[in-house]
């Protein structure tokens, strides 16, 4: 598992990760980018546990999505599986978990106060955080793309699976966008990706 993830996270990093792998019945397996999710992870039904993080995530956040995944399986293992999936019990072990990695050895230090402003209440996903998903992004392959807040106002979209929307006004976090065929307004993350269309 060493030779597997010593080119997805910082190198700093693989001793504590390792030590957190040791359960026999635990494997991770990295996968293509999905664009619903960065990793996920599943009790198998012969009853050995199974991450996945997605190949195109930065080291950064590919160790933040890997210790997500890994506080699901000892949440489960602690609390039994009738906890919420991102209840209590997840966030307490998240952050126990976690806390060995922020620290500058590990993390940059523009991270740093970012994410511990963030796991002192983690959520569901570390992109409904956007200042730390601005952040986390930064270290990002350079793309086309634009974010949803630099669009301007009334400007036409295209999301990765084609659809086209015009972008409207903000709520209170979220903007309302316009989906051009149908007419339906849907509410986006300031820091969805999207690309740009000529009007």
């Amino acid at each position: 598992m060493q030779s597997q993830l010593q080119d997805y996270i910082p190198r700093e990093a693989m001793p504590q990760v390792l030590k957190l792998l040791e359960h026999d019945n635990l494997t991770v397996k990295i996968k293509n980018e999905r664009k619903t999710r960065h990793g996920d992870y599943r009790q198998l039904p012969n009853g050995k546990h199974q991450i996945t993080i997605n190949a195109n995530l930065n080291t950064y956040r590919f160790l933040v999505t890997l210790i997500h995944e890994i506080a699901h399986f000892e949440a489960y293992k602690a609390y039994g599986r009738y906890i919420k999936p991102h209840g209590l019990e997840w966030k307490y072990t998240f952050q126990q978990l976690m806390l060995p990695f922020l620290n500058p050895s590990v993390f940059p230090d523009k991270l740093l106060p970012l994410l511990a402003h963030h796991f002192k209440n983690p959520k569901a996903s570390s992109d409904t955080d956007v200042k730390l998903a601005l952040a986390l992004k930064q270290f990002d392959v350079p793309n086309n793309k634009s974010y949803v807040f630099e669009v301007p106002l009334g400007q036409a979209f295209k999301l990765y699976n084609g659809k086209i929307f015009k972008k409207g006004n903000k709520r209170v976090k979220r903007y309302e966008c316009v989906e051009l065929i149908t007419g339906k307004i849907y509410l986006f993350n300031p820091n969805a990706e999207v690309e740009l269309l000529d009007t």
